[in-house]
């Protein structure tokens, strides 16, 4: 898969620290100018449906699912490879001091009517919730936080980079 973007976080000066790496993948959604998103209150931003990939579990399984979990969408078709954002950041977990992120990215297609999303305990209590958005609305919404907002979560960047992306790559006049 093609590498989007390779970004090394400004506080990491030590490369061969240990490595935790971190596999998800970022689904895709288009209907016109319109994609599937997730608003999370708490970071206030819009971001890629999806999530890290289980033990054993190929990355388009983990896509079908992360989508179902995220937004209710079933029938998820038409998967292509749209290409890798991968982050270095650091870890303030025990044992690892450097995050390694590689988020999949796929174009897919659903059915339209959404089911009930099957949210994580901490996905509601951040205020996520899965939306139809347009897409250049999204991008100045993602902006605008990252320039004016204190409460900006580490994926922001990722996602205002990707949903550039889709505009220069996908939205064809």
């Amino acid at each position: 898969m093609r590498v989007l973007k390779s970004t090394i976080h400004p506080d990491i000066n030590n490369m061969s620290a240990n490595t935790f790496t971190r596999k998800a993948t970022r689904a895709i959604v288009l209907n016109g100018e319109n994609i599937l998103l997730l608003y999370t209150k708490r970071y206030h931003d819009y971001s890629l449906p999806g999530g890290g990939i289980d033990e054993g579990e190929s990355n388009i399984a983990g896509l079908i699912r992360e989508l179902k979990e995220e937004t209710g969408a079933h029938n998820v078709k038409n998967i292509e490879e749209f290409g890798l954002y991968e982050e270095f950041r650091p870890w303030y977990k025990s044992g690892f001091d450097i995050i390694h992120m590689e988020s999949y990215c796929y174009v897919c297609t659903i059915d339209e009517e959404l089911l009930e999303p099957e949210l994580e305990s901490h996905e509601i209590r951040n205020g996520m919730h899965p939306l139809w958005m347009n897409i250049h609305q999204a991008i100045s919404h993602n902006e605008d936080t990252i320039a004016n907002s204190e409460k900006k979560g580490l994926s922001i960047e990722r996602e205002t980079f990707l949903l550039k992306r889709i505009v220069r790559e996908l939205l064809t006049d």
